[in-house]
């Protein structure tokens, strides 16, 4: 026990020792030129003649997102159906294994 408590505490100061890190003098940065000025910006183009095309365009893909989803809702609904159906198929063979067991064991 000594011996472990003398090695932990030599390795614990070799670790402290270890971790003193030396501050590294930071140079300061060299002063910078004033940049260039920017171009000056180009008018955007007008966004109506583009906007009936652009709106048309997004209704029909929220037409179409919408019927996915109705869709998968539907069939998400099936699945349940058809899980519930299962789990009551199995609940039923459930018992009759139980009542087997305990049949057996009479």
């Amino acid at each position: 026990m000594k011996k472990t408590l003398l090695i932990a505490s030599l390795l614990a100061i070799a670790l402290a020792a270890c971790s003193k890190k030396e501050e590294v003098v930071v140079p300061a940065p060299a002063p910078m030129a004033a940049p260039a000025p920017a171009p000056a910006a180009e008018p955007a183009p007008a966004p109506a003649a583009a906007a009936p095309a652009a709106a048309d365009a997004a209704a029909d893909a929220a037409k179409a997102a919408s019927a996915d989803a109705s869709k998968a809702a539907d069939a998400a609904k099936d699945a349940s159906k058809d899980a519930s159906k299962d789990a009551a198929v199995a609940k039923d063979a459930a018992k009759d294994a139980t009542k087997a067991a305990d049949a057996v064991k009479k």
